[in-house]
């Protein structure tokens, strides 16, 4: 076995020295559950293990901080390693270990709980907590997979410094939905009311308590958050967060083979060079694809150029794909279009609308918008 990454030494190091110290000072135990999901023969539960405060509101999915806290506190935290949890969802019970960053992401199998919102149970050391999970039925054909930053939630990721001004500095109540997202997401869910929405990000994990209660408070559907740990590997700097997001999407594929997703991203990163790569892999588990288009100035930040997705890779996408500025404009393209929701198969699709080249739609929503 190759040794560890300098990086992930140093770090492990720290966390050790931190999580010592921190005992000390009278700091406990506390489990960080995450929205978990799953189908009537597996469950998937993540969580993280951590040294808390007592009462620290970053950690709850609730509560906000009263003088509205910054972001930048999400992110002092004590994880622990190597320590034993032990998961109850429904019939069935599992034990792991803690991964270097304290986190753990188990597959419970066998659970006989039925298609809906339940309830896992994690202990560790005698501190027991509960955490909902999105059982995800056999007869659902349509789902969502949602990224968070430009997306939901206006970050400005191509432009580092006001990103970083809005991820860490900013307070958490003063953050700014992307106009028109959560009203697009509840018009898909009333039309299919069983349809999960996962959101799937590379954001880190330290921000899941703030961005659940941001989606919360901004009307979003609930569904379980996909993040990443942004540390260092085993054998890198830093994790791929493209990585992460095509890892995730094969998963998904794999997972419920029923479900067509809709894809929505942005333009500001990879999200079009993702959701294209995975739309010609794997194009029976892709029901669309909903790109908002950020402005030509912050596309020249991002990229380097003014040029969509499309212009570039010449490989145009044989899916309905929709582009707007906001939720507004992609709706008003969706809710003509959105027969195909219900289509299980490519060849149900294909009666409902004939293929479309993804150059031709994205001109014509761009005039409808």
């Amino acid at each position: 076995m190759s040794e560890r990454h300098l990086a992930a030494r140093a770090e492990d190091a720290l966390n050790d020295w931190l999580a010592g110290r921190l005992a000390g000072r009278g700091w406990s135990t506390r489990i960080l559950g995450y929205v978990g999901y799953g189908s009537p023969r597996f469950a998937r539960v993540l969580g993280r293990v951590v040294l808390s405060r007592p009462g620290d509101p970053n950690h709850d999915k609730a509560q906000e901080h009263p003088d509205g806290r910054r972001g930048y506190w999400a992110y002092f935290t004590a994880p622990l390693a190597e320590v034993e949890v032990a998961v109850r969802v429904g019939d069935a019970s599992v034990t792991a270990m803690t991964d270097r960053g304290g986190y753990f992401d188990l597959m419970v199998e066998g659970h006989g709980l039925s298609d809906g919102w339940q309830e896992a149970t994690i202990e560790t050391d005698g501190v027991v907590q509960k955490v909902t999970l999105q059982i995800i039925g056999d007869d659902v054909r349509f789902g969502i997979v949602s990224d968070i930053d430009d997306t939901c939630l206006v970050t400005s990721l191509p432009r580092p410094m006001i990103a970083a001004w809005n991820s860490f500095v900013l307070v958490e109540t003063a953050r700014r939905a992307v106009p028109g997202m959560a009203a697009l997401y509840r018009a898909l869910r009333a039309r299919e009311p069983d349809a999960p929405v996962i959101y799937l990000s590379t954001g880190a994990w330290n921000n899941e308590p703030i961005l659940r209660r941001f989606l919360g408070r901004h009307g979003f559907p609930a569904g379980p958050m996909l993040l990443t740990d942004w540390g260092p590997t085993e054998d890198s700097w830093f994790r791929s967060g493209q990585a992460h997001k095509r890892s995730t999407l094969r998963r998904l594929a794999s997972e419920f083979p029923q479900v067509s997703w809709l894809l929505v991203g942005d333009d500001g990163q990879n999200d079009p060079k993702i959701y294209e790569e995975f739309t010609l892999e794997q194009p029976d588990h892709v029901a669309g694809i909903a790109i908002r288009k950020l402005t030509v100035t912050q596309k020249v930040l991002s990229h380097g150029h003014p040029l969509t997705h499309d212009d570039v890779t010449g490989r145009p996408v044989r899916v309905m794909v929709f582009e707007g500025p906001d939720g507004y404009a992609l709706h008003r393209q969706l809710r003509g279009a959105f027969q195909f929701a219900r289509a299980a198969t490519r060849r149900q699709w294909e009666q409902v609308t004939p293929r479309i080249d993804a150059t031709t739609l994205s001109s014509a929503g761009d005039r409808d918008a």
